[in-house]
């Protein structure tokens, strides 16, 4: 998978999870940019795309991200 198509999973991902479809992110996105990334929506954004990518996170992988792009890392890693 591209990063490209990463990020427009993703981006659905947190269209649902949100339930946002004005919702669009970019690699630069962060929980200050979106109205409502607390830490209860951060624990379902993770379990959200651990179902929609098939893959699991540890939490250690999940501390140093900074960003979406930085996540989208990650996933890609793990597919």
């Amino acid at each position: 998978m591209t990063e490209t198509e990463i990020l427009t999973s993703l981006n659905q991902v947190f269209r649902d999870v949100f339930d946002d479809d004005t919702i669009a992110i970019t690699p630069a996105t962060t929980a200050e940019d979106i109205e409502g990334w607390d830490s209860q929506a951060h624990v379902n954004l993770i379990v959200a795309a651990e179902v929609r990518f098939g893959i699991r996170f540890r939490t250690a992988e999940l501390e140093s991200l900074h960003n979406v792009g930085q996540f989208a890392e990650l996933i890609r890693a793990k597919l």
